[in-house]
């Protein structure tokens, strides 16, 4: 089943229970679901298509929750993780710290990154092998504190 198809079920499912919550943020991925049909690309929607549009909307969750519990707003930054909880359930399993870890050093040593210098090199690599599986941020940090950054 398409992305485009499970969020249609759930939204359907979502309204006979009233799950307002649920519904609305169901309705936004929709709404980056017809905003990528209608912007031109003249191509059926690829897996790669869909991640990226959950991607974007678990990002916007997130940023929307550092902004709101940097001014102290809890109501809202809670709203915003359980609209990311329900946006994750779409996303593939995301690593563990240690799974990054273990990870980026494989890819390291692999590719012969060893100091700071080959920070690019070795994020290009671990960004492609763990896309999907990891949070970009948690790979660069992990990535600068095995080659010795801060």
């Amino acid at each position: 089943m398409t992305l485009t198809e499970t969020v249609n079920e759930q939204i359907k499912t979502a309204m006979k229970s009233g799950d307002k919550l649920r519904l609305e943020t169901l309705r936004s991925l929709r709404a980056g679901i017809l905003e990528f049909e209608k912007s031109g690309v003249d191509r059926a929607m690829t897996p790669e298509d869909e991640f990226k549009i959950l991607n974007s909307a678990a990002k916007k969750r997130k940023d929307a929750i550092e902004q709101y519990d940097a001014v102290g707003r809890a109501d809202a930054a809670q709203q915003e993780r359980a609209e990311l909880a329900i946006i994750m359930e779409f996303l593939p399993a995301q690593m563990t710290e240690e799974e990054i870890r273990a990870a980026v050093a494989e890819i390291a040593a692999q590719i012969g990154a060893a100091q700071q210098s080959d920070f690019g090199k070795l994020m290009g690599a671990a960004t492609k092998a763990l896309k999907g599986k990891a949070d970009g941020s948690m790979i660069q940090q992990v990535a600068k504190s095995l080659l010795g950054g801060s």
